[in-house]
């Protein structure tokens, strides 16, 4: 989730919805400048007995921080406490049980990311290895129920853990026992930035199955491949989901923007603190009637802040962010951005990807996205078969988009070669959990202990 490690002082005030609408706008680039923003996340435990740490407890999470600037990152406070950190590699923070989160630069090729990324769970690793403290790769917490958690000093935290409860069963599990690999990406007009949505959200049931990696739940198989992706349908109806409204003829700018000012408010951040506003709306906060602000107008920075609180399969800001993959090893880190990029930065690959999904409907899409959770590859495709019928074609339309770009190491590689764990993953027919689930009822003999030599970094 968002960390706030700035606000605009004199961020202007929004006098009308047209400003909303402008917003979407200014993040319009030419392919040239077309960027690649990865986010991962992983889970921290004790070495010595699996136990996640606390943030301000002897070599915690606060001292993790605090041993990461040896690095050059710079701490980021709020009311005092150290809750992030930014850098050249983009920023440091915390989920609110402590999952720990690169929210990367943006790049110019995946070469890059993957580079940015060792250099991160290089230096997480050095620092675990001085604090007793080691990272795991899964969607979700294998063996912790949410009372063994701890909660990370953020405002906002505080006011979305008392929402959850009121608004899904399983919004607490989300903050608190999940993780994923996240990518942002540009767009170059509304016209693009809406064919990259409709394709994203298509395809993001796929991309959920082929990083499927959270089958367990408090050390036993919870029926699932990825129960994170799961715990998504029930969390908060009003701002998760497939979108149906994205298919929809003149889909643009101003259709995300009603949608944004329909999603209930969390908070509003002021001098230094998160006002809560829970439930509330930011249709009245425009008219100056939000009760916990009377008279006050929103800026441009609170609707930023405000965008980041909605959490559908693929989320519009000034870039699109793909959001349905579990966390995972270090090469499927690299390979998330590797899938979408192939898919979305080359227009041949994007017609092709269209060109394969534009006839589902609505009933297809939802139905898809519904399935796979439980079933991976093995979920039913929208007019017969299976989704593993079209995986390969999918990856080989990525990999012609990788190819077209030509953008090479100092070997001489191309970028094609990120995509090589989703291949074997296609080859093999097993996803990610099902290996874990075999090894399980195999060699680990039901101890859930072993996941952490097999998962962690």
């Amino acid at each position: 989730m968002t960390t706030k490690t700035a606000t605009m002082k004199d961020s202007p005030i929004i006098e009308s919805r047209d400003q909303l609408i402008a917003s979407f706008a200014r993040g319009e680039k030419p392919a040239e400048r077309w960027r690649i923003g990865t986010e991962h996340e992983k889970f921290v435990y004790r070495t010595a007995d699996h136990r996640a740490p606390a943030w301000d407890e002897a070599g915690g999470i606060r001292d993790l921080l605090v041993d990461l600037q040896r690095h050059g990152w710079q701490p980021v406070e709020e009311n005092g406490n150290l809750i992030a950190l930014t850098g050249t590699d983009g920023s440091v923070s915390l989920e609110p049980a402590g999952q720990f989160e690169l929210s990367g630069a943006p790049l110019e090729n995946l070469h890059q990311t993957c580079a940015e990324t060792g250099r991160h769970l290089r230096q997480v690793k050095e620092a675990g290895e001085r604090l007793g403290l080691g990272f795991l790769g899964l969607g979700m917490w294998p063996d912790k129920a949410r009372a063994e958690l701890p909660i990370m000093p953020k405002g906002r935290y505080a006011i979305m853990l008392r929402h959850m409860p009121r608004v899904g069963t399983m919004g607490l599990d989300m903050m608190l026992r999940t993780c994923t690999i996240q990518v942002n990406l540009d767009y170059a007009s509304e016209a693009d930035m809406a064919k990259k949505f409709r394709v994203g959200l298509a395809l993001q049931p796929l991309a959920t199955a082929l990083f499927a990696n959270s089958p367990f739940t408090e050390g036993k198989p919870n029926g699932f491949l990825s129960y994170r992706s799961h715990i998504w349908s029930d969390t908060d109806p009003a701002r998760t989901g497939m979108l149906p409204f994205v298919f929809e003829d003149g889909f643009g700018y101003e259709r995300y923007a009603d949608y944004m000012l329909d999603v209930p408010m969390y908070f509003v951040y002021r001098d230094g603190r998160y006002i809560d506003a829970a439930g509330l709306s930011f249709r009245d906060f425009l008219k100056g009637e939000l009760s916990v602000l009377p008279g006050e107008k929103p800026t441009l920075d609170d609707w930023n802040d405000h965008l980041s609180t909605a959490f559908p399969e693929v989320r519009l800001k000034t870039f699109l962010e793909m959001r349905g993959a579990d966390g995972g090893p270090w090469n499927r880190i690299c390979a998330l951005p590797a899938f979408w990029v192939g898919l979305l930065y080359d227009g041949g690959a994007l017609d092709a990807a269209w060109d394969l999904v534009k006839d589902w409907d609505i009933v297809d899409r939802q139905a898809l996205r519904d399935a796979v959770p439980k079933r991976g590859l093995d979920a039913p495709l929208p007019g017969g078969g299976r989704l593993a019928d079209i995986a390969g074609q999918v990856l080989d339309i990525a990999h012609a988009g990788l190819s077209a770009r030509a953008r090479t190491n100092a070997a001489g590689d191309d970028e094609t070669g990120f995509l090589d764990p989703l291949r074997e993953v296609v080859r093999s027919g097993k996803v990610p959990a099902q290996r874990l689930l075999d090894a399980y009822s195999g060699d680990w003999q039901g101890d859930i202990s072993r996941v952490y030599a097999e998962a962690s970094f």
